[in-house]
């Protein structure tokens, strides 16, 4: 039996490259179909497999710049043929899930979300341009929502990262998916050193992040916040930061275990599709400060991981930051939760759907 993976782009390892990583592993000879690839961007083990790039890598330069190829990108995922597949697995947060399977494949897709751009991040989207040209772009926009909702009915099993995920695909493509979270690696994420007293933000700096608020939020109950990251509001965040503010920038995955395990807490301002992060903090014994009507509600049980603010409002999270920093956490209890969210559990649960889809042979 063949097997073939899809992912929409190849250029740094993110929360939807760990996932791929993981099912990667389980067919270690399948080729990845991807839109562009960097070479040297993405793990050893991805890197390992047969990569296929669709015509938009020449125009990409190389995997260096890709997003402005966004109008499109579904004319490039759907030039992708799958000679004798019989399994096509997508991993998808933008267009890979519009993939055309042969006759007779199956198509299982991992949606990390629905196509941001065309969704529930159009605004943000659009506030990138001119006001000239913003007509142009929401009739984009609008050809982009009508694509990925027909491209929805190629896939014969829909996955969720998450329940808002699943409420998303229910909401924008009227299809019906079961959650499996995403795998964490908790073998590397651990306990360790004792907890200090500053908050923590480890996210890109882009708008849907709201880092500004995360600065409010630390202003407001009198600590300093450690934010790792960058992108482009870097220059913007740091012109009008309040309080005690510091800024790492990208570092380490050892640099990153060590801000989780000394952090007094997690802080997440926004709305998660999921969030590792939130699980790798937990996994190091930290607790975490999130919203309710995010992916993060997932994870975190009020009064025993952490927080959840009800309104996603300054004021609000600084409550719920308040009722963390009051509470004495245990690291152990913390990291226990984590291990749900494990890559072995990961893999368990993924072993055990492709087993109830008929294809438990595959990997035998």
């Amino acid at each position: 039996m063949k097997v073939a993976l899809v992912h929409d782009w190849l250029t740094g390892m993110r929360g939807g490259e760990w996932v791929l990583d993981e099912i990667a592993r389980l067919f270690p000879d399948a080729p990845i179909y991807t839109l562009v690839h960097r070479p040297g961007s993405v793990s050893k083990g991805l890197e390992s497999h047969p990569i296929r790039t669709s015509w938009l890598q020449a125009l990409s330069f190389g995997g260096r710049r890709w997003r402005y190829l966004l109008p499109v990108m579904p004319a490039a995922i759907e030039s992708f043929t799958f000679p004798n597949a019989d399994l096509v697995i997508s991993s998808s947060h933008a267009v890979a899930k519009g993939v055309i399977p042969p006759p007779g494949a199956f198509h299982l897709s991992y949606v990390h979300t629905p196509m941001r751009y065309a969704w529930d991040q159009r605004d943000v989207y659009l506030e990138g341009y001119s006001r000239p040209l913003r007509p142009a772009v929401q009739l984009m926009l609008a050809h982009l929502r009508q694509w990925d909702m027909v491209s929805s009915t190629r896939v014969d099993r829909l996955i969720a990262n998450s329940h808002l995920v699943a409420w998303r695909i229910r909401h924008y493509w009227n299809r019906h998916s079961e959650v499996l979270p995403p795998p964490v690696d908790t073998g590397f994420f651990t306990p360790g050193e004792e907890r200090g007293e500053n908050l923590l933000t480890v996210a890109a700096l882009v708008p849907y992040k709201r880092v500004e608020v995360a600065m409010d939020v630390a202003a407001r109950v009198g600590r300093r916040l450690e934010i790792i990251g960058e992108g482009p509001m870097e220059g913007h965040l740091r012109r009008t930061a309040r309080g005690d503010v510091v800024f790492r920038g990208r570092v380490s995955r050892q640099e990153l275990r060590s801000a989780y395990r000394r952090a007094a807490a997690l802080l997440v301002p926004n709305v998660e599709d999921f969030g590792m992060v939130t699980v790798e903090a937990l996994a190091c014994g930290t607790p975490v400060i999130g919203l309710t009507g995010s992916g993060t509600a997932d994870i975190v049980r009020p009064g025993l991981d952490g927080e959840l603010a009800a309104e996603a409002s300054v004021e609000g999270l600084a409550e719920a930051a308040r009722r963390v920093l009051a509470h004495p956490w245990e690291r152990e209890q913390l990291a226990a939760r984590a291990a749900v969210f494990s890559r072995e559990a990961f893999v368990v649960r993924f072993r055990f759907l492709l087993d109830r889809l008929g294809f438990g042979g595959v990997l035998e």
